[in-house]
């Protein structure tokens, strides 16, 4: 088991290939052997483990997963780093995809069997698409321990009427349960962002928590609500239901003059059947 990545070992990894953190690909590195131990021990992986990591980097985490006994698919876009990632994770049980976490075909990378957990350092860049998208398109992995800018985080997991309350809170909630298990501070990185981080538990559900007939068009009307948060939903749906939004709002059972931060995933589905049933 090679030995775990510090500052000095970083730097030497960046020097001797020839590399700098990219700004456009939101790169900071993990260099606290410590934090990547804990992020392992939170996500709860254990010996025959079957671990998908994405943006791997240098391969900080990749060595403390293996190091707890998990098999690792590490997905990286980064071709340059990728030689690097290589060298320090060579005898090791990693399998090294190059591409777009963004755009891979899960199945076809994970194949169909569920019991996969996402560990990973998220790019800030990308990391609320990214999440959003592998709840969505690759139900294999039913954990996620994610590390991401910590205004990020509290908006994965906030319930309603909290500040941080959003489209995309409401959309992690249809399919997983989310919470902040965890902060991280700038100094561990390399180089040093100029946010704090936060640990982000997510535990797929096994059934939507609410029936809708329509998951597509309730999403719709979701970021229409939020879409200018100051307006009352009588107000904020009107371009998209139009004059039909009073009556939907009453069919639905919601007071037209509420704010979108204060509806919970139910109302939201009793607006996407009232939608429905009123068109």
């Amino acid at each position: 088991m090679p030995a775990p990545l510090t500052p000095a070992s970083i730097r030497a990894l960046l020097d001797a290939y020839g590399l700098r953190p990219s700004r456009a690909l939101g790169q900071h590195f993990l260099a606290d052997p410590n934090t990547a131990d804990r992020i392992v021990r939170l996500a709860g992986v254990s010996p025959g483990d079957r671990v998908v990591e994405v943006g791997p980097g240098l391969g900080s985490l990749t060595v403390a997963l293996c190091a707890a006994g998990a098999s690792v698919t590490a997905v990286e876009l980064d071709r340059h780093v990728v030689r690097a990632l290589e060298d320090v994770v060579a005898d090791l049980p990693v399998r090294i995809e190059v591409g777009d976490a963004l755009t891979v075909d899960w199945r076809e990378l994970l194949g169909d069997e569920a019991g996969w957990s996402m560990v990973a350092n998220l790019p800030y860049n990308v990391a609320t698409s990214m999440v959003v998208r592998a709840l969505e398109t690759a139900p294999m992995i039913d954990r996620f321990l994610v590390m991401v800018q910590r205004e990020v985080g509290e908006r994965l997991a906030a319930p309603p009427g909290s500040r941080t309350y959003g489209a995309v809170s409401v959309r992690v909630a249809y399919y997983a349960q989310a919470r902040v298990i965890g902060h991280v501070p700038p100094t561990v990185f390399m180089p040093r962002p100029n946010v704090d981080s936060a640990l982000v538990q997510l535990l797929r559900r096994s059934a939507p928590p609410v029936e809708v007939a329509d998951v597509d068009r309730m999403f719709t009307i979701v970021r229409a609500g939020f879409a200018t948060r100051r307006k009352t939903l009588r107000r904020a749906l009107a371009p998209l239901l139009g004059d039909r939004t009073v009556a939907v709002l009453e069919r639905a059972g919601i007071d037209s003059s509420a704010r979108a931060e204060t509806l919970g995933l139910p109302e939201w589905a009793a607006l996407a059947d009232a939608d429905a049933g009123d068109r």
